[in-house]
């Protein structure tokens, strides 16, 4: 009797298996990468309320991170600016400008729509619940807005910039040294490494911790000339300060 069924049929089930594996492999690497932040946070760039100008009011005018987020060195959570923050300019300097409607409306009392309801901002960096993040310890130890959060300096809208994935705290944590500068830096979002003279940064290490200290925190150059790399200041700044993150073994450093 014939075979009812075609020899090519003999390989079908592993045929199957091959595809089935191949799938799941498929599934797996699109699950890793279209469900972690860096796909779907890292470029997220709402249209704020008010189309507030980072690149013209830091970059530009020179203010200061603090004038409007003026809690983030004292507080676990940066705070976005009250409306009565941005009147405080606005009622002097384009006080009409229609884009500044949702200001007037919460911030000026004389204003006919004034309806004291505050500017909803549109939050852009956002943690998990179970993740507990501290601005305040940071900023405070020498880690810059630039390093969480881009240079904002250049933002005519803010965008999230990097991943805030758990990977990548880790790796800050791994090696804080690459990141930290001295504290009076941490606002400047042009800061480099190599504008820092040798010598200005030993004083400051010498006001902190004392000239003994200090030769131990940064020992001299073969070449007195040598530029300042941002491995020496961090590493420096990582003694000084006794700076030890949780251990990427220590799940409880974060997660509480």
């Amino acid at each position: 009797m014939a075979n009812f069924f075609p020899r090519w049929t003999n390989t079908l089930p592993l045929q199957v298996v091959v595809a089935l594996g191949f799938l799941g492999i498929g599934v797996s690497a699109a699950v890793t990468y279209f469900f972690t932040p860096k796909y779907t946070r890292v470029g997220y760039q709402p249209e704020q309320p008010v189309p507030y100008d980072h690149k013209l009011h830091v970059g530009q005018l020179g203010m200061d991170c603090r004038y409007c987020h003026s809690f983030v060195e004292e507080t676990g959570h940066a705070n976005v600016p009250a409306a009565s923050t941005c009147w405080n300019c606005h009622q002097h300097i384009k006080t009409d400008s229609p884009l500044l409607e949702p200001i007037r409306k919460a911030a000026d009392k004389n204003y006919e729509g004034y309806t004291g309801d505050p500017v909803e901002w549109v939050r852009i960096h956002q943690a998990p619940d179970y993740v507990y993040f501290d601005h305040s310890a940071h900023v405070n130890r020498g880690v810059s807005c630039v390093s969480c959060h881009g240079d904002v300096s250049d933002m005519r809208v803010v965008k999230q910039a990097e991943p805030h994935s758990m990977s990548w705290c880790l790796d800050c944590h791994r090696a804080p040294e690459k990141h930290l500068r001295p504290l009076d830096a941490v606002f400047d979002l042009n800061w480099k490494p190599e504008d820092l003279r040798r010598d200005d940064f030993m004083a400051y290490l010498t006001d902190k911790a004392g000239e003994q200290r200090a030769a131990e925190l940064l020992p001299e150059p073969k070449k007195a000339d040598k530029p300042l790399t941002q491995e020496e200041i961090g590493a420096a700044l990582k003694e000084l300060w006794a700076i030890h993150p949780p251990s990427p073994n220590n799940c409880t450093g974060c997660h509480r």
